[in-house]
């Protein structure tokens, strides 16, 4: 097009001449003529070295690295004082050989506290040398308690290589370099435009003015062109063309240049479909935009070009975020559309593969993968889960078989989703009953939507962010929905017809589903590629007549070659007997332990056998982990703590597994790592883990008498009491006896700690509690293996430890002038949730200060009842900041309910279960995430949903009601947390069939006349006997134990041994 190069060199000569002169200064910040300023550093059992090799330009730094077999990091670091210009880009020069790995170049603060980097996931190292840019906005602050999160000036500057893959290889580095740029305008210039043709009414400007209701025609003739001059070098994330309707372009192409002769196409569109074309060009930039129309109507009509921020393009989840932000409430997923969805896990026991179902009724493959979503048409309305009125609800309200009823206009749809199988080889399925609840004939077309969007919502950013799950290639078969090869959707009922569509010709429920000249007929194989914004659909036509219901659904292997259905006389009949049979098979994982109870507390024993499912589809076989998806590795802390409630449910067979596979990971020095992945053995060091792993052990032998794997573990306990004898002996020393660090003398040093102290590391009481737990066990599993001389020492680290921390409280206490324990030693801060590890495993309820103790979860009550009630004065009379406007808690406080039962606070303990109920969203799900918004609808990361930690925390808190074991006598109380009321009914209270770790128990406490009777039975032999724990309000005061009268004025009722019956009176 002569005609617009022309005008667009001489628009650029008049735009140039009239802009300021820039500086662009340009220094090198490091040659590596030598690696002198330079040093190598690895995580543990990592190596790494650096030297000089040739480079592009003289000399070069090569890092050499070997995981050996470990995850971890390799780095090389130097010194720098680096200040930084307004905006700059740091650039150098890279080579390299290995696996996939993460390339991280980070600075560090002259304090080594504030961390900021830029990361590039699974890069693949190029062979030859290769420019490596990094712009001011893509350096991000990764850590730190500094407020500031734009990197300024650095004191210390690394290139790490950090594990995906691992293996070894090497880096080669060199001509590091500092450019400053121009500064970004705070308001982009309007952009001039130009055209190869316009009616003289409608100017090309029109398309840039801003003014939706302007438009810009074009004279007759397909190719035509309109290039827009953004005044300066612009980046940008994408473009926005809004077509006058029937003046689309078909076909179009879009390039960029900077001097408007050199020309590079960023986007193609084919069979566009007009209305709003919406372009994703990330990491765009030029001066100049042209866009080639090459094919659509006679005339070409634009309303109007944006030109759109980087943020809209720097994902496909960002970029259908903002399209959905355009578009009616309904056309997306919830999440897309700015508010918090919520979902449930879709699984088989062992893991493997798994689904998601949410609340909306869209039920998601895979990890990371696409959705199936239902819609309905009727008359040519679109109905979506925006227009219907939604609940929720489990099979027989606690199995993990979730479904979701829709209700609108006489109609109602229920979706269910249950998976089949093992692990190696499962399957995924989705059922619909759709009803007509009206009192006429309604004819309705179900379409089932495979759409390239997650369950997982948008927000979530760990190892598996949700938000966009892409759809490359749709292909039906004739009888499957093939997405992406390996997601292959079988309808179980054939549809009337299908449709596939790719993002630019219309791929949102409205274009795909409302109309009929896009469907294709089943017996004709349709197949379609993009780029991952693609979807495609079943539709079945029927009609229902008042009351009639029809089905369907769908089946996915998610693993092997899954078994045919059963054969019946209906499909409807064997999805009746596959679902029959995966509820027999939960009932036989989830009923070893049964509660009884009220109709008024049932929610109890239903979120218990919930959670307890939740578990069992977490894990991936002998790993337990707390999620799939955010959380798909495994943490000692989670997996220690999951164990312990599989164990008192009756599946210590799992927690012996993990024990198994975990102990290989510890490091040879016996450091315990925080978690293992598939990369292996993560070396970020958590204090905490060597004490739970220790108190795996320990609880693994308590529940299965497996001394044999407790003899094969005995070098990781032994290991791992040595690494915290090294670490304690790190902090006793004359340093940690000053006025102003005696409070931290004897803890275990600072690190992240529970992950909480992310921002700065902190000596944590929650370390020390674990750690503690370690030392006891571990003079335990001495005594156990016989291992004399180890227990000793064991005990008098014990000892040593224990006298350690209970003056480390006394003394934080005073430096930072509180009353309660501090969450760390050197910050004073309060978190409860951590100190109830002192309790419970930590055992040390008589020993900690009791004033400390007490005043702890008494402020804890105030606070939690500040954000129950919103009265926030009891608070404030303590001296204690309101937080009215609090975003946000974690359910990890469910741990607080059995620390109120410990404490004999079982008023507390059930009015605290009873607001964490509340917080299970949706309700009937049975399910917390991990992060709880105070307001449900607000957006934010939640973690995985449901969580198997938080799932483990409740199971355990609430088996505490129950039976839990006193530390100083091991007698197992029963009975501690359970109020009258519930007594006081026709059922009565009771378990069966707990474990503990002197056997099973049962009891069962009912109201009987004028008095109560507890029946108790068990062959468990607790060193300190049984004792009833009996609720404060009753008029009883005499008692009578297998006939025999004792003497009781309430309270505790200590229970002889071979006690089997009690009547209270």
């Amino acid at each position: 097009m002569p005609m617009i190069r022309n005008g667009l060199l001489a628009i650029t000569a008049c735009l140039l001449a009239a802009m300021p002169a820039l500086a662009q200064d340009t220094r090198v910040l490091d040659a590596f003529e030598t690696t002198g300023a330079w040093e190598a550093d690895a995580s543990t059992d990592v190596t790494s070295t650096i030297r000089t090799v040739p480079g592009r330009e003289g000399q070069a730094l090569r890092l050499d690295f070997d995981f050996n077999g470990r995850a971890g990091y390799a780095f090389a670091a130097r010194e720098i004082d680096l200040v930084l210009p307004e905006n700059y880009e740091i650039s150098f020069w890279v080579r390299g050989v290995g696996p996939l790995n993460t390339f991280e170049v980070k600075f560090t603060d002259a304090e080594n506290e504030n961390v900021w980097w830029h990361q590039t996931t699974r890069y693949d190292f190029p062979d030859g040398w290769t420019l490596f840019t990094i712009k001011r906005r893509q350096v991000t602050k990764a850590w730190g308690p500094g407020e500031d999160p734009v990197l300024r000036q650095a004191a210390r500057m690394e290139f790490v290589v950090v594990a995906a893959e691992g293996g070894s290889g090497h880096i080669e580095i060199d001509q590091l370099t500092l450019r400053e740029l121009p500064p970004e305008p705070s308001v982009p210039p309007r952009p001039l435009a130009t055209t190869t043709s316009e009616l003289a009414a409608f100017p090309v400007s029109n398309a840039v003015d801003g003014d939706p209701s302007t438009v810009w025609r074009s004279e007759y003739g397909v190719s035509q062109g309109v290039t827009l001059d953004l005044g300066y070098d612009r980046e940008f994330g994408g473009l926005v063309l809004h077509w006058e309707d029937g003046g689309e372009a078909d076909r179009y192409s879009v390039s960029t240049s900077n001097d408007g002769l050199e020309w590079t196409e960023i986007a193609r569109v084919e069979y566009g479909d007009g209305g709003t074309d919406w372009l994703r060009t990330p990491e765009a930039s030029g001066r100049y935009v042209q866009f080639d129309l090459m094919d659509g109507e006679p005339t070409y009509s634009l309303s109007e070009i944006e030109i759109q921020p980087l943020a809209f393009g720097a994902s496909q989840t960002a970029f259908v975020t903002a399209i959905a932000a355009e578009s009616r409430r309904g056309q997306y997923p919830r999440g897309f559309h700015g508010e918090q969805p919520y979902w449930t896990l879709v699984g088989v026991d062992g893991g493997g593969e798994s689904g998601l179902m949410g609340e909306d009724g869209a039920i998601e493959l895979r990890r990371g993968g696409p959705s199936i979503e239902p819609f309905f048409l009727e008359d040519g309305r679109l109905t979506t889960w925006a227009d219907v009125n939604i609940t929720q609800g489990l099979r027989d309200d606690d199995l993990p078989m979730p479904w979701v009823q829709w209700q609108t206009d006489g109609l109602a749809l229920r979706i269910e989703s249950f998976a089949d199988g093992t692990p190696e080889n499962s399957r995924l399925f989705g059922r619909y009953h759709l009803t007509n609840t009206s009192d006429r004939a309604r004819t309705v077309t179900l379409a089932l939507m495979a759409r390239p969007y997650q369950v997982n919502g948008p927000r979530q950013f760990l190892a598996v962010p949700g938000g966009v799950g892409p759809i490359v290639q749709i292909d039906w078969t004739g009888g499957e929905l093939v997405l992406n090869d390996d997601t292959r959707v079988r309808p179980l009922v054939m549809p009337d017809a299908v449709a596939a569509s790719i993002f630019a010709s219309g791929a949102d429920p409205h274009s795909l589903v409302t109309q009929p000249d896009r469907r294709q007929p089943v017996d004709e194989r349709l197949v379609e590629s993009d780029d991952g914004l693609m979807a495609g659909a079943l539709f079945y036509e029927v009609t229902l007549q008042p009351g009639e219901t029809r089905q369907f659904g769908w089946m996915l292997p998610m693993a092997g070659v899954p078994d045919p259905l059963p054969v019946t006389g209906s499909v409807e009949a064997a999805l009746d007997a596959v679902e029959n049979r995966v509820a027999a098979d939960w009932r036989a994982k989830i009923d070893r332990v049964d509660l009884i109870l009220p109709p008024q507390a049932q929610q109890v024993e239903d979120v218990l056998k919930s959670s307890l499912a939740h578990i069992l589809m977490s894990r991936q076989g002998p790993i337990l982990q707390p999620g799939t998806r955010s959380y798909n590795r495994s943490w000692i802390r989670d997996g220690a703590m999951i164990a312990e409630g599989l164990n008192r449910l009756g599946h210590a067979d799992i927690s012996a597994d993990y024990l198994r596979w975990f102990a290989p990971y510890v490091f040879d020095n016996g450091k315990v790592p925080c978690c293992v992945d598939a990369r292996g053995a993560d070396p970020v060091p958590e204090n905490d883990s060597h004490g739970e792993f220790v108190f795996l052990a320990a609880e693994v032998y308590r529940y299965t008498g497996d001394r044999a794997l407790l003899r094969d573990v005995w070098p990781q306990v032994e290991g791992a009491i040595a690494y915290m004898d090294e670490l304690r002996a790190e902090t006793r020393t004359a340093e940690f006896q000053t006025p102003d660090t005696r409070h931290l003398y004897g803890l275990l040093p600072p690190t992240i700690s529970h992950e909480g102290y992310s921002d700065k590391i902190a000596y944590s009481y929650w370390d020390d509690f674990w750690g503690l737990v370690g030392y006891r066990d571990a003079v335990f599993i001495a005594d156990v293996l016989g291992e004399d001389v180890a227990r000793a020492r064991f005990a008098a680290g014990r000892d040593q430890f224990s006298a350690d921390i209970s003056a480390a409280i006394v003394a934080t206490a005073a430096y930072h002038d509180i009353d309660w324990i501090a969450g760390a030693a050197d910050r004073g801060d309060f978190d409860a949730t951590s100190t109830t590890i002192g309790l419970s495993p930590g055992g040390l309820i008589d020993v900690l200060p009791q004033d400390l103790l007490r005043r702890t979860f008494d402020l804890y009550w105030l606070n939690f009842e500040a954000r129950r009630t919103g009265d926030w004065t009891p608070l404030m009379a303590e001296d204690w900041d309101p937080r009215p406007d609090w975003p946000d808690y974690t359910p990890y406080e469910l741990r607080a309910v059995g620390a109120f039962v410990r404490l004999g606070q079982r008023d507390r303990a059930i009015a605290a279960l009873d607001y964490f109920f509340g917080d299970m969203r949706p309700q009937a799900w049975n399910g917390w995430a991990e992060v709880v918004g105070r307001h449900e609808r607000e957006p934010r990361f939640i973690g995985d949903m449901p969580h198997a930690w938080i799932s483990s925390d409740y199971i355990r808190s609430a088996l505490d009601l129950f039976v839990h074991e006193r530390d100083r006598d091991h007698a197992l109380v029963l009975a501690a947390g359970i109020p009258l009321d519930w007594i006081e009914t026709e059922e009565g209270v009771g378990i069966a069939n707990l474990r503990t770790a002197y056997g099973p128990v049962s009891w069962h406490l009912r109201q009987d006349g004028r008095g109560y009777v507890l029946d108790l039975d068990t062959t468990a032999t607790p060193p300190g006997g049984f004792v009833l724990a009996w609720p404060p309000g009753s008029d009883v005061r005499t008692a009578r134990i297998d006939g025999r009268p004792v003497e009781w004025s309430g309270g505790e009722l200590v229970l002889p041994p071979g006690a089997r019956r009690v009547e209270l009176r």
